[in-house]
């Protein structure tokens, strides 16, 4: 019986592991999906939707062929199709019916577009000889864009992959479970020999032939007879074959019970969009303008142009990358360099890292966002407040206002960066003095300090500003001039636009641009004006008779409550500097 069973087991194990080999060689499916499109119009920009990515579940990796350079790069779909504007375009999406990517000629106007290289729309870009192979994971609402140079037709060849499951659960169980069947019956087989050769082996009986029956002497009693063994003995050979049969008969069944099922291929799904509610109709939702991930490369591009423009006061590179307030105190600074070499440059705009990224809830434009950059390098630097401006899809982000923040002010609570916050407008009720108000009032308690209506309203403690050009420091100026000239302030607003983003108890975080004016004119006749420092090397003179106008542009960051609120404006931060100087004419 051993050998029968050693039998069983190994034609059990033969069994188990040919079929755990062969769900992972013979009937092994394939690792992933793919479909694929050639583009063949002359369009030089194609993009690929967001609902052909995600038409099959899983990670999607882009195979992008062309002749000579490959861009590809993504953003939101509305971004995306804001940046293509009115060019023709290849629109790749997934047919329903068949399943397979087709491409869709959108013609337009425009038979070119800019070069996308570089772009501050992009979540990310990728740049390559001939082809451009990547994974990624994006929803619903991200699409490619493909580009050779913007004016060549774009790449035409295109596929999209995704992985499927075609683990095999039950390939190492079965491999497992045969080599265990094995072992049982090399265990089987070695029991039975030794059994064999210590029973000498299988003997042959000698027939004999049977003995005609004789008739007994004697009649034997009745318990002489012998009784035919019954009971427990009975059934020893049969309770010793017992188990054997049992093994066998439970591997034949659990080898009846194992089937091999073929993972199917997976079936084109579009996930629902959680957001959407059950009647079909989605809640109003306005995504914020960029995520942390662009600010921060946004940041280290503007840092980057503006150190090298610093360094060669070159302001043509400079508008490149900022505007509005900071633009002018900056080319003021460069003109005031090239006349006096003693006066220092401006600091420089930290690369990161972003501590604080207040992104605009918009899909239009323009764009703006609040970015708080702190150079860790450097712990004495101040944190920077920077405001960036995108005035439309194809133009990159610039920066309108650089605030150094106060050391002992932080920014309120404001909403996280994935949902950012609305940009109110400049007469908006909803605050307790608008942007422009505010700056205003904030002017004359500069020039007339508790003299001023206003000055209740704002916060007096730790305003340096105020320590620096108040009206403590304006008695000083006064008192240093002679008595042949005379000096008179003014305030007007700048011509930078304000910004206001809301703040999370219903305030806001406003940025505004302020110009103060200091006037000096000679008060007898004969007498004369004679600029030094910053002002004569601005204005390029060097003693006038009818008087000097310097002009300074303070950018000014403040807090401001909501209306009805007891609360007082804060000055979180400002930058000063000289922007003009002239003569009076």
């Amino acid at each position: 019986m051993r050998l029968v069973a050693a039998i069983i087991c190994f034609a059990l194990a033969a069994v188990m592991i040919g079929f755990g080999i062969a769900q992972r060689t013979v009937f092994a499916q394939a690792d992933e999906v793919s479909r694929a499109v050639s583009v063949t119009s002359d369009a030089p920009v194609t993009v690929i939707d967001g609902t052909a990515l995600t038409a099959l579940p899983g990670s999607q990796t882009l195979t992008v062929r062309g002749d000579d350079k490959v861009f590809t790069a993504y953003g939101r779909t509305s971004d995306v199709l804001a940046w293509v504007g009115k060019a023709s375009h290849n629109l790749v999406s997934m047919d329903a019916e068949s399943g397979q990517l087709i491409s869709t000629l959108v013609r337009g106007t425009d038979a070119t577009v800019p070069d996308p290289n570089g772009s501050d729309l992009w979540l990310d870009q990728y740049l390559r000889e001939k082809q451009v192979v990547l994974t990624v994971g994006v929803p619903a609402d991200v699409s490619f864009v493909v580009v050779a140079d913007g004016t060549k037709p774009a790449p035409a060849d295109i596929s999209l992959a995704w992985p499927v499951d075609n683990s095999t659960p039950w390939s190492g169980t079965l491999i497992i479970g045969g080599a265990v069947a094995l072992l049982a019956g090399l265990i089987l087989l070695l029991l039975a020999i030794s059994h064999m050769r210590k029973s000498r082996g299988p003997r042959r009986r000698t027939q004999k032939m049977p003995r005609v029956p004789r008739k007994p002497l004697y009649k034997p009693s009745r318990k002489a007879i012998e009784k035919p063994v019954s009971g427990r003995r009975a059934l020893m050979p049969i309770r010793v074959a017992g188990p054997l049969v049992v093994i066998g008969l439970t591997g034949a069944l659990a080898l009846s019970g194992c089937s091999i099922v073929a993972t199917p291929a997976a079936e084109a799904t579009v996930t629902a969009n959680p957001s959407a509610s059950t009647d079909g109709t989605a809640p109003v939702s306005i995504a914020p303008a960029a995520t942390v991930r662009q600010v921060q490369r946004i940041i280290g591009e503007i840092s980057k142009v503006t150190a090298g423009a610093d360094t060669a006061k070159d302001a043509t590179l400079l508008a490149t990358r900022l505007d509005g307030a900071a633009l002018e105190l900056r080319v003021a600074n460069y003109a005031i360099r090239n006349a006096d070499a003693s006066v220092t440059a401006l600091p420089p705009i930290p690369s990161g890292p972003v501590k604080l990224t207040l992104p605009q809830q918009t899909d239009t434009w323009p764009r703006t966002i609040l970015a708080v950059v702190q150079d860790d390098k450097d712990p004495t630097v101040p944190p920077v407040a920077i405001f960036l401006n995108q005035a439309d899809a194809r133009s990159n982000y610039r920066a309108s206002y650089v605030i150094a923040l106060e050391p002992s002010r932080g920014i309120p609570d404001v909403a996280p960066a994935a949902v950012g916050a609305p940009r109110l407008a400049l007469d908006s009720p909803l605050l307790k003095l608008s942007p422009t108000a505010a700056a205003l009032a904030y002017a004359d308690i500069l020039e007339t300090d508790s003299g001023s209506k206003s000055f209740a309203d704002f916060d007096g403690t730790s305003d340096s500003l105020r320590a620096a050009v108040g009206l403590a420091k304006k008695k000083e100026v006064r008192a240093a001039l002679p008595t042949t000239a005379s000096v008179a302030f003014g305030h007007a607003i700048g011509p930078a636009e304000a910004i206001a983003l809301a703040t999370n108890d219903a305030g806001a975080i406003v940025a505004v641009h302020l110009y103060e004016s200091t006037t000096v004119v000679p008060v007898e006749a004969g007498a004369a004006v004679n600029p030094a420092g910053q002002v004569k090397a601005l204005s390029g003179l060097a003693i006038s008779t009818k008087g000097v106008v310097a002009t300074y542009g303070d950018q000014l960051l403040f807090y401001v409550p909501p209306a009805g609120s007891d609360a007082k404006i804060i000055l979180l931060g400002y930058s000063q500097g000289l922007v003009k100087a002239r003569e009076i004419a």
